[in-house]
């Protein structure tokens, strides 16, 4: 039930899943909502990744072996991990900070907070089901995790052990017994980690009723509508100011996926973020046969069932902005699930078939998430990387505790927006 004392203006700065559920909570709790976005709210990163509910994902991005790994992908064009080479400033400083948040130590201090938002999210989008009257595919049959080799096997197994003692249900499971609760498909893998506490959904009926949703609670939402500055007053923003016109603010949440740094820069704001640029495409191939998701682990590419076909999705090119399409790297992903899932071989699809958006990445593979110190009525709530639409109802429920005044659900210590200190 909605609040209805209201407590505020608030303008929520992004469209995208942690936009909206920052707004649809925000509103929950009294406040008067608008939401502005540059373009119209039907499609951004949200739509097209792998919907994947993920407890299982409590490791940052910033993990030891990656960065060597990463060389090792570096001149492989159909690699699943990209960095472009660039003399960027910006650039090679968010490099610098990547690798030297790249240890086990970081992972150990990070995990259980990761862990923390996830299954708050987890336990949200459950309540989010039972609530509303349309559904978006909310299934909860758990992640594979697939491998083919003695080396992934061994990680693998070390990750479900760590998952185990942090409290997650999880299965290390033999060929035979992933064949036996895939036996539609052919699988030629050694095994698989069964983390039965994950879920999935079907991102855009998730994002269309949470629109829905939003516009029933009397959310106002301002498409083409930038964001091209604040007004300040005293160590508060004032107004927003749009290409649609200006805002009054008594609360501001600034979101805005992989373009946060540069609306960041607009209030003073050092947020180091990357693009992730990854790519997705819808196939009928396997015919309703594939009963779980699962994470192809060498390939690093994600197979989704949604609506009697299946989201294939994968790699991670960390470079600026670009809306091409690289069918090599597309072709990798393509090329990588026969190598798993035997007998499918899938066509190539066309351009306009693919779609691809941007993971906003931050440097220690850590979400941004508080109350600014600089700006006293400013919130970010950013830099999920490949975990945006997992950690969705989390954040947004920890945007409007914060902007409450109340503990939030989950700890934040470790998101601060002003980690990496001023500009």
């Amino acid at each position: 039930m909605v609040n209805k004392n209201t407590t505020g203006n608030a303008v929520v700065v992004g469209g995208g899943v942690t936009g909206l559920c920052s707004a649809y909570y925000l509103a929950k709790d009294g406040w008067s909502v608008t939401v502005v976005d540059k373009n119209d709210f039907s499609d951004n990163c949200s739509y097209g990744n792998a919907g994947m509910i993920v407890p299982s994902h409590f490791t940052p991005l910033a993990a030891p072996g990656i960065v060597t790994q990463g060389l090792k992908w570096l001149l492989d064009s159909r690699s699943p991990f990209y960095v472009k080479p660039t003399l960027s400033l910006s650039t090679i400083s968010w490099g610098l900070k990547f690798i030297q948040h790249a240890n086990a130590r970081h992972v150990s201090r990070s995990a259980p907070h990761i862990l923390a938002m996830n299954n708050l999210s987890k336990d949200l989008y459950n309540a989010l089901a039972s609530e509303w009257q349309t559904p978006f595919g909310l299934e909860r049959r758990g992640i594979l995790m697939l491998y083919k080799t003695e080396k992934a096997a061994e990680e693998e197994i070390h990750l479900a052990g760590q998952a185990e003692k942090l409290g997650l249900d999880v299965e290390v499971l033999s060929r035979d017994g992933v064949q036996a609760i895939e036996p539609d498909v052919r699988l030629d893998v050694l095994g698989a980690v069964h983390y039965r506490c994950d879920g999935h959904l079907y991102p855009p009926a998730f994002m269309a009723s949470l629109l829905t949703e939003l516009k029933k609670m009397g959310v106002k939402l301002l498409p083409h509508a930038e964001m091209t500055g604040f007004a300040r007053s005293q160590g508060k923003i004032s107004t927003v100011s749009t290409l649609s016109g200006d805002l009054s603010a008594d609360l501001v949440v600034l979101t805005g996926g992989a373009w946060l740094q540069d609306l960041a820069k607009k209030a003073g704001l050092n947020i180091p973020m990357m693009p992730g640029k990854g790519y997705s495409f819808m196939t009928g191939a396997f015919e309703g046969k594939v009963k779980h998701p699962a994470l192809l682990v060498e390939a690093r590419v994600a197979l989704t069932p949604m609506g009697g076909k299946v989201r294939i999705g994968g790699t991670m090119e960390l470079a600026p902005v670009n809306n091409g399409i690289n069918r090599r790297r597309v072709e990798g992903i393509v090329n990588a699930v026969p190598n798993y899932y035997h007998g499918h071989q899938l066509p190539m699809p066309e351009n306009q078939e693919i779609w691809h958006g941007f993971r906003p990445c931050s440097p220690d593979g850590l979400p941004y998430l508080g109350r600014t110190k600089s700006v006293s009525n400013l919130i970010v709530a950013g830099g999920m990387g490949m975990m945006g639409m997992s950690l969705g109802p989390a954040t947004g429920k920890i945007v409007s505790e914060i902007a409450q005044g109340q503990n939030p659900s989950s700890p934040v210590d470790l998101f601060a927006p002003e980690r990496f200190g001023r500009t």
